[in-house]
């Protein structure tokens, strides 16, 4: 059976459709607006904001002649755990731009020792106590230890290398882990017995299997974010005390 749409019907529903285009494109409009004019305003503020903090660490690492803002992650550490006294031994793994070794220099002073590698020079000018050695640490060994003299040799293993960052956030954890593990490899030969070690790693999945490593290693272990990192970063420090015998 057909039934037969009276005028009036037709007409009202015409103007239903009508309203509701209106309606819809009103909405469309609105989400664009948001998006074109609010939203790169946000980013705008959000990008001052992490300026003005880069800048803040920046230029006191300039005013405190240091060669890079680094520094103040370690000072945190530092302050939270005591890890390097007077006259100790330290290694620091991947030390350039020198920073780490610089502040590590003036705890131990003129009667300890430190002692930087990394692939790059080290540039910066240091005190008698540090020297730098040029080696990649993915590749140090038992072997290479030895003819060095470094076996069981530290108090402090530092460890502050990062991957170059590819934007994967997966892909840079897993480069920041096998770093990591080379780092440990070598605190473990380097390491007295009761040394501590602390090594930064980027969060990923391999995250609690290395917290798990420093902690089977170590007599104590913690994780530790400094203040000094960025809130968005994924670092984080994980710091060993007290190496088993």
């Amino acid at each position: 059976m057909i039934c037969a749409i009276s005028p009036q019907r037709a007409r009202r529903s015409t103007k239903i459709k009508v309203k509701f285009f209106h309606y819809v494109s009103f909405v469309i409009f609105v989400v664009n607006f948001l998006n074109v004019n609010i939203q790169p305003e946000i980013m705008k503020r959000v990008s001052k904001k992490n300026q003005r903090w880069k800048d803040h660490y920046s230029e006191r690492a300039r005013q405190e002649q240091y060669p890079a803002r680094s520094v103040y992650k370690l000072k945190e550490a530092q302050k939270k755990y005591r890890l390097i006294k007077k006259g100790d031994r330290v290694l620091d793994l991947g030390c350039s731009p020198g920073s780490w070794m610089l502040y590590a220099a003036e705890l131990i002073g003129k009667q300890g020792r430190i002692l930087g590698i990394d692939r790059k020079a080290v540039t910066h000018k240091m005190p008698p106590q540090a020297e730098t050695l040029t080696a990649d640490v993915l590749t140090i060994d038992r072997a290479w230890i030895e003819k060095q003299e470094l076996l069981n040799h530290f108090d402090v293993v530092l460890s502050d290398m990062a991957p170059a960052t590819t934007g994967n956030k997966m892909l840079d954890a897993t480069r920041s882990f096998q770093l990591c593990q080379a780092a440990l490899n070598v605190a473990e030969m380097a390491l007295k017995p009761g040394g501590s070690f602390i090594c930064k790693i980027f969060q990923g999945e391999e995250f609690k299997e290395f917290s798990e490593s420093i902690r089977i290693r170590f007599r104590n272990h913690r994780i530790f974010k400094p203040r000094s990192s960025r809130k968005e970063s994924k670092e984080i420090f994980i710091v060993g005390m007290g190496l088993r015998g």
